[in-house]
C-alpha cells in the first residue's frame, strides 16, 4: 500500500507536541519527509532547546506513524533544536552575539530571584542551548559567588571583554571588576551606564539566550533597562506571601507599560520541606502565584520549594541544576526552562538580520 508526503503530514496533524501543546504540523516542526517504498524518514526541528526529551519525542513520532500509516515499513525520525532571534521592544536594537534576552525580575528583594535566574540559565544550557548570564544587579552582584567564578575578564583589544566561563555559561558581572568588599556608592545614571557597558562591551559568542538577573524593584534603573536593553521576554519571580505578590504585580505592570512581553511567573519558596522528616508545609501561604497569573492572564511557569539544598548548593558555587542534574529539583528547573523557551519560540521572530544593508553611492 503506497502513501504520500501529504499522508505523513496528515497523520502528524493528530500528534501533539507535549511541550508546545500544538500538533507538529501547525507548529512547523516537521521537515524533510522522505518516502522510499514503504519506508519513511523525517526530521523534527524544535524551536526550543529540549535535549532531555529529544528521545521521547523521536519515539513518540515513530510510534504514531507506525500506528496510523497502513502498510508502513521502517520509520526513522531525527530530532534537533534550533533557536532563532525574536522581536523585542520597538526601536531597541539587538545585542551582537545574542539572539534572545530573558530578564528575570522581582518587585521585591529576598525572593530568590538570582537563584532562580542562575538555575534557569543552567537548565537552558543543560537542554542544549548556548546560554549567557548577565548580572545586572550592580549594587549587589551575586552571580560570581553562585557560579563559583573568581578572577577578572580578559580584554584583547582594550575595548571589549571576554565573558568569564562557569559551568558552561558565558557570564559577566560588575563583581568581576571590583573588590568583593567594595560597596557601589553610585547614582542611577552611573549604574545604568555601567550596565550598558557590561552588556555591549562583552564579546558574547553566539548565544541563544542571555539571562539577565535584574536588581529588585521598579525604579530608575529598571526603567532605563526596559527602554535600552532589547528584552525578548521577562520572567517574574515571587513568593506566595501577600507582600511579595504586591510588589511582583508592580514589576509585571512596569514591563507591560514598557512594551516587554511577560513570559510567566515562577513561585519560589512555594512550600517548605523539612530536612529531617520531609514534611511539606505552605509557610508563606498557598496559591498566590497562580492567582496572580489568573488576574493578569499570564502563565504560571512552576513552583519551587524552600529547600536547604538549593541554598547550600548555590552558595557553594554549584547551583542545583549542576550539583544534582538528575534530581527532583533540577527536573523542576528544567521544566520551567523548557516552558520559558517554548513561550519565547511562540513569539514573533526578529527579521532585522534578513534585511540587506542599503548603501547609497554617487555614481
Amino acid at each position: 500500500m503506497s502513501f504520500t508526503e501529504a499522508d505523513v503530514q496528515g497523520a502528524l496533524k493528530n500528534l501533539i507536541d507535549p511541550n508546545t501543546k500544538k500538533d507538529f504540523i501547525s507548529g512547523k516542526s516537521i521537515k524533510n519527509i522522505k518516502i522510499g517504498g514503504t519506508d519513511v524518514s523525517l526530521e523534527v526541528l524544535l524551536g526550543y532547546p529540549a535535549k532531555s526529551v529529544w528521545e521521547e519525542i523521536r519515539t513518540m513520532v515513530e510510534t504514531h506513524l507506525k500506528a496510523t500509516l497502513p502498510g508502513v515499513g521502517k520509520v526513522s525520525a531525527s530530532v534537533t533544536s534550533k533557536v532563532v532571534p525574536h522581536a523585542v521592544q520597538r526601536g531597541v536594537k539587538l545585542v551582537d552575539g545574542v539572539k534572545n534576552i530573558i530578564a528575570v525580575a522581582s518587585g521585591k528583594g529576598g525572593v530568590g530571584k538570582s537563584t532562580t535566574a542562575v538555575n534557569l540559565a543552567l537548565a537552558l544550557a543543560a537542554e542544549g542551548a548556548r546560554v549567557g548570564m548577565l548580572d545586572a544587579d550592580i549594587y549587589g552582584p551575586s552571580q560570581p559567588t553562585m557560579l563559583g567564578i573568581s578572577g577578572q575578564p580578559e580584554s584583547a583589544d582594550g575595548k571589549t571583554m571576554n565573558p568569564m566561563m562557569g559551568h558552561g555559561l558565558q557570564t559577566m558581572s560588575i563583581g568581576f571588576l571590583i573588590d568583593a568588599d567594595t560597596p557601589m556608592i553610585w547614582r542611577g545614571p552611573m549604574v545604568t551606564q555601567a550596565l550598558d557597558q557590561l552588556l555591549h562591551q562583552t564579546k558574547w559568542d553566539n548565544l541563544d539566550y542571555l539571562v539577565l538577573d535584574l536588581p529588585p524593584g521598579t525604579g530608575d534603573i529598571q526603567l532605563t533597562l526596559a527602554q535600552k536593553v532589547p528584552v525578548t521576554g521577562a520572567v517574574i519571580v515571587t513568593t506566595p506571601q501577600d507582600i511579595a505578590l504586591l510588589d511582583a504585580r508592580k514589576g509585571l505592570k512596569m514591563f507591560e507599560k514598557t512594551g516587554i512581553k511577560i513570559v510567566g511567573i515562577v513561585e519560589n519558596m512555594s512550600t517548605h520541606i523539612c530536612s529531617k522528616c520531609g514534611h511539606e508545609e505552605h509557610i508563606f501561604g498557598a496559591g498566590g502565584g497562580e492567582k496572580m497569573c489568573a488576574d493578569y492572564n499570564t502563565e504560571f511557569l512552576g513552583g519551587l520549594p524552600l529547600d536547604i539544598n538549593i541554598r547550600e548548593q548555590t552558595d557553594s558555587g554549584t547551583p542545583t541544576v549542576v550539583a544534582d542534574p538528575d534530581g527532583k529539583l533540577a527536573r523542576v528547573y528544567k521544566q520551567i526552562a523548557r516552558r520559558v523557551a517554548v513561550k519565547v519560540a511562540e513569539m514573533a521572530q526578529d527579521h532585522s538580520a534578513a534585511f540587506p544593508k542599503i548603501v547609497v553611492q554617487n555614481t
